[in-house]
């Protein structure tokens, strides 16, 4: 194992990654920016949360109810730098410097090594993805994603766009052995795409993609810090994921 480093004054991000992955699960703990983690264990799959909330008759669906897939999935409203995951998904800017919203309290959660690490990899185009250690985090990496910008409805490019950042995110999800991250909800504040809008994006996308590759993650995590949002997902996540 690499010497011990004080992740709040190393000057080293590099180092502090190799430090950081010598360390089993339970070691990582003591680096937490928190005490009060939320472990995968406590957040239920749709699965066995789908029927609480659920539209009180059953939906039409053009899915089959796919209990795999099920409990593949899982909506949670918090706060997603306190997940104990893998890999959490942040809504970032182009610079990856960080900013407000989700994009500001993961850097601040993180530790000023985040952004010394963003600094190298310059900057991320609408719609790319960047990899990054998680440093104080309990999620083991960081996944910096930039969403459009909206202003009234979303174009078909935009909406594309928006497609790729979860796609694209993916991708480094398969090619790192991620087998758990956490997805905010992209460009819905500041950024201006509608929240129902982006919603069926989102499960349009996860649908398909765990469809193809579900044996290659345990749970993939819709994070949510507004009721209004956990209201959207609650509606339609049964279109996407019926629960039989």
């Amino acid at each position: 194992m690499a010497a011990k480093v004080d992740l709040k004054t190393s000057i080293d991000w590099k180092e502090a990654k190799a430090f950081l992955k010598g360390l089993s699960d339970k070691q990582r703990e003591e680096h937490y920016f928190c005490l009060d983690f939320i472990s995968l264990k406590k957040i239920p799959t749709w699965e066995d949360a789908g029927a609480k909330g659920a539209p009180g008759k059953a939906v039409k669906s053009q899915h089959k109810a796919d209990r795999v897939l099920n409990e593949k999935i899982s909506l949670f409203r918090g706060d997603i730098t306190k997940l104990q995951v893998d890999a959490i998904v942040n809504a970032a800017n182009s610079s990856l410097m960080g900013g407000g919203g989700v994009d500001g309290c993961i850097h601040r959660a993180a530790g000023h090594l985040l952004k010394e690490e963003c600094r190298t990899l310059r900057r991320c185009e609408t719609g790319k993805a960047e990899i990054t250690g998680g440093y104080r985090l309990p999620a083991k990496s960081v996944i910096h994603t930039v969403g459009p910008m909206v202003q009234g409805d979303p174009s078909p490019s935009q909406v594309q766009e928006l497609r790729n950042c979860y796609l694209n995110s993916l991708q480094l999800v398969l090619d790192n052995g991620i087998r758990s991250v956490a997805f905010p909800c992209i460009s819905t504040g500041v950024f201006g795409y509608p929240s129902e809008a982006a919603a069926e994006v989102v499960l349009g996308v996860l649908r398909g993609w765990l469809e193809e590759h579900a044996d290659k993650v345990d749970r993939l995590v819709i994070c949510v810090f507004l009721e209004k949002d956990e209201k959207i997902y609650r509606k339609l996540l049964p279109y996407f994921f019926p629960v039989a």
